[in-house]
């Protein structure tokens, strides 16, 4: 790492570490409210659709998700949902306890399927639901697009909203190990080790669907070959890489909101 100017180099920086799971969790819930602020402000919000989760480090087997039909801009850490993974809303929820049955379909699946994965999320965003509709993965055409480079698939079902367990583990064996998938005529699902690198995985692929779709439209694109993808994807694509280019955008809302995610 290069010398910061005027002095000595700082150290890079990590994901805090906790010690009491109790003040874990309550850092990643207000991390969750905080992730749909970002959600919100970058217009990923249709409706009531749309969900973040993350894994409750107290109980690994349960999770929190928002509640159902609250806008992702009044989500606060006190009203999230606690949720295990039998589709129970737990007695420490928030007051609005009506449960999302694509979202617990599809996230219940991921968390059971991935113990390595902490966050994930999935909207109906605007560029990532029209590349959806082509039915293939993303072309590695940008320096952006490399973290996405043999990191990302594409679930070619579509068999209407995700109500049953079934289409959710699906779903999750399409992930399989990778950081994203694109579900066909629906819209993009990112996970993460971190709430961070899975908000950070997210706006990404939404940006990078948008390239595409307007390079494609100008012309015949030049693909990055294979070498210098994967030596990009070293560079960028790593879960501390997804890490600390998210938490800018963290900052950013907590200073705009005045933190009042956090109640």
């Amino acid at each position: 790492m290069k010398p910061v100017e005027g002095g000595e180099s700082m150290a890079f920086p990590k994901p805090p570490k906790f010690s009491d799971k109790l003040a874990e969790r309550q850092f990643l819930k207000e991390r969750l409210a905080a992730a749909f602020r970002i959600f919100a402000k970058n217009g990923f919000d249709e409706g009531v659709a749309g969900h973040i989760t993350v894994r409750d480090p107290v109980d690994p087997t349960t999770f929190w998700v928002n509640p159902f039909g609250t806008h992702f801009s009044l989500i606060t850490a006190s009203s999230l949902l606690h949720v295990d993974h039998s589709g129970r809303i737990l007695p420490d929820s928030g007051p609005r306890r009506i449960l999302n049955a694509a979202a617990f379909a599809i996230h219940s699946a991921i968390h059971a399927a991935r113990p390595d994965v902490t966050c994930a999320a999935h909207s109906h965003s605007i560029y990532g639901r029209a590349f959806s509709t082509l039915h293939k993965e993303l072309d590695i055409i940008t320096q952006d697009s490399c973290v996405f480079y043999q990191d990302h698939v594409v679930y070619r079902e579509f068999n209407g909203v995700v109500l049953e367990a079934e289409e959710g583990v699906k779903i999750a064996q399409t992930l399989g190990s990778k950081k994203a998938v694109l579900l066909a005529n629906h819209g993009i699902l990112t996970t993460g080790k971190t709430i961070e690198s899975c908000v950070f995985w997210f706006m990404s692929m939404e940006k990078c669907c948008h390239v595409q779709l307007l390079a494609d439209a100008a012309g015949k694109t030049v693909k990055i070959d294979d070498k210098d993808a994967a030596a990009t994807w070293k560079a960028i694509g790593t879960e501390g890489a997804g890490w600390f280019n998210g938490l800018p955008l963290f900052d950013h809302i907590d200073m705009e909101t005045r933190s009042e995610y956090k109640q």
